[in-house]
C-alpha cells in the first residue's frame, strides 16, 4: 500500500487506528481453546468487529513463533483473512546484514504479503535498504515506549543531540517519507515533538495509548501534520477488553470509543 492510499483510507473510515493482533493463549477467551485454531478464531472475530474502525492491523511476531510452524501457519490464514484492504504491518522487529536483512524482507514482503516491516536503524542502512520497496515500507524503531529505551535511545552524542535525533537525521538520507516511517512511543512526547520538527513528513507508528498509559490527544498535539502523519496503535487494550462468549463486541467498542475521538481530532485539523 502506498502513502496516498494509506492517507486516503484514514480521511474515508475517520481513523488513524492501528490494532495490534498479539494473541496470547493464556488470555484468550476459554471458549475459544476448544476449536482446532484459537488463535485464528480469535483475529478473526477482532477483525471482523473492528475492521471499519482502523486502517491497519499489527501482528507481532513473538506471540506466533512461540507456537512454532502453526503459529506462522495462524498469521498467514490472518494475513491472507485481512487481504489488502487495511495496511499490515509485521511487528518483527528486524535487523541483519544486507543478506540476511534481504532474506526477511522477502518472507515478510512475498510470502506474507505485508505492506511494511518494524527494523531496528542500530546496524546502519545495510540493515534497512532491503526493506525500501515501492509501495512497502520500513517502520523504524526510533524512540520507543519501553521504560529502559532512554537507556540507550536518549546517549547524547557528540553532535549534542540524543542519539535517536541523530538516527532521525541519517536515516532520512537512505529513502523518503513515502517508504520510511518511524516508532514513536506515546509516553514519549518530547521525543515525539523532536522527531517531528526534523522529519514533519514522515509516518509515525505509536505504540502506548491505552494500556501503557498514553494519552491520544497528547500524541495529536506533538506529532500530528498536516496528512494526519499517525498510526496509533492499541493492542491489549483491544483485545482484551472481556473475555466471555462476546468479547469481540467489547473490543469493538473500544475501537469506536477511539475512532470517534479520532474523528473529532481530524475534523478541528480540518483534514476532513
Amino acid at each position: 500500500m502506498n502513502l496516498e492510499r494509506l492517507v486516503e483510507n484514514i480521511y474515508k473510515k475517520k481513523s488513524f487506528l492501528c490494532v495490534g493482533l498479539d494473541p496470547d493463549l493464556n488470555l484468550l477467551p476459554k471458549h475459544l481453546l476448544r476449536e482446532k485454531d484459537p488463535v485464528f478464531e480469535f483475529n478473526k472475530a477482532i477483525i471482523d468487529s473492528t475492521k471499519d474502525l482502523c486502517v491497519a492491523y499489527k501482528p507481532n511476531l513473538a506471540f506466533y513463533e512461540k507456537l512454532g510452524p502453526v503459529g506462522l501457519e495462524t498469521l498467514k490464514k490472518t494475513i491472507d483473512y485481512i487481504s489488502d484492504s487495511h495496511f499490515l504491518i509485521a511487528d518483527a522487529k528486524r535487523s541483519d546484514i544486507f543478506n540476511s536483512a534481504k532474506m526477511y524482507a522477502d518472507t515478510f514482503f512475498d510470502y506474507f504479503n505485508f505492506d511494511a516491516v518494524t527494523v531496528s536503524p542500530y546496524m546502519g542502512s545495510d540493515a534497512v535498504k532491503p526493506f525500501l520497496r515501492k509501495n512497502k515500507w520500513a517502520i523504524l524503531l526510533i524512540a520507543t515506549s519501553n521504560d529502559s529505551a532512554s537507556e540507550i535511545q536518549n546517549i547524547v552524542t557528540e553532535t549534542g543531540y540524543p542519539l535517536y535525533l541523530d538516527v532521525v537525521r541519517k536515516s532520512s538520507v537512505w529513502s523518503s517519507f513515502k517508504n520510511t516511517m518511524f516508532v514513536v512511543g506515546a509516553t514519549r512526547p518530547v521525543a515525539l515533538a523532536a522527531i517531528r520538527e526534523q522529519a514533519p513528513s514522515h509516518f509515525f507508528l505509536v505504540p502506548g495509548v491505552g494500556a501503557q498509559g498514553g494519552d491520544l490527544k497528547t500524541v495529536c498535539d506533538h506529532a500530528f501534520n498536516d496528512a494526519c502523519g499517525l498510526l496509533v496503535n492499541m493492542s491489549r487494550s483491544v483485545l482484551y477488553a472481556n473475555n466471555g462468549e462476546d468479547f469481540y463486541h467489547y473490543s469493538r467498542q473500544i475501537c469506536l470509543n477511539v475512532q470517534q475521538e479520532m474523528e473529532v481530532i481530524l475534523k478541528d485539523k480540518n483534514l476532513i
